[in-house]
């Protein structure tokens, strides 16, 4: 389990071990290193998702490192898709991911192009009130959403 403290409330997120071993490895080891702390959900689409996990809060940072894609269509996880509280990294390209992930706040048919390693059991309504805040250029919040603690259990 993942819990994210953000500036809206708590967000528990169930990781998906069998379906996406090494994207939930990687981001259980950068939140235990502190790499989420203090970053912000850069990217808030209403309707759609909230994206976060950049350290330069503009959509183009990441840990330094790339890694590739899960993406098994034997999967649960592969065939339900894009739904609501599902968590998937986002990325730039096939095996580009790195730290940046995003939780869906509506069902969304997608592409099968990004790696689903999670869902969200706790706080759901977090990700609806964080996807409905004001945003500017490039879908950034007006006022920072900040993940200020990012813990594993």
């Amino acid at each position: 389990m993942i819990t994210l403290e953000t500036t809206y409330g708590k967000i528990v997120i169930q990781t998906y071990d069998a379906d996406a071993p090494n994207t939930v490895s990687n981001f259980i080891t950068l939140a235990n290193k502190g790499f989420y702390n203090g970053l912000t959900f850069h990217r808030v689409i209403k309707g759609f998702m909230i994206q976060g996990g950049d350290p330069t809060g503009n959509g183009t940072g990441g840990p330094g490192y790339q890694f590739a894609d899960e993406l098994n269509p034997q999967t649960a996880s592969y065939k339900a898709g894009y739904k609501t509280g599902v968590v998937a990294m986002a990325n730039a390209g096939p095996n580009t991911n790195g730290s940046q992930f995003f939780i869906m706040a509506a069902d969304y048919p997608l592409p099968n192009s990004y790696t689903i390693f999670g869902k969200v059991v706790s706080g759901q309504d977090v990700v609806n009130t964080i996807v409905n805040v004001p945003t500017g250029q490039n879908d950034k919040p007006l006022t920072p959403v900040v993940m200020s603690k990012v813990t594993v259990k």
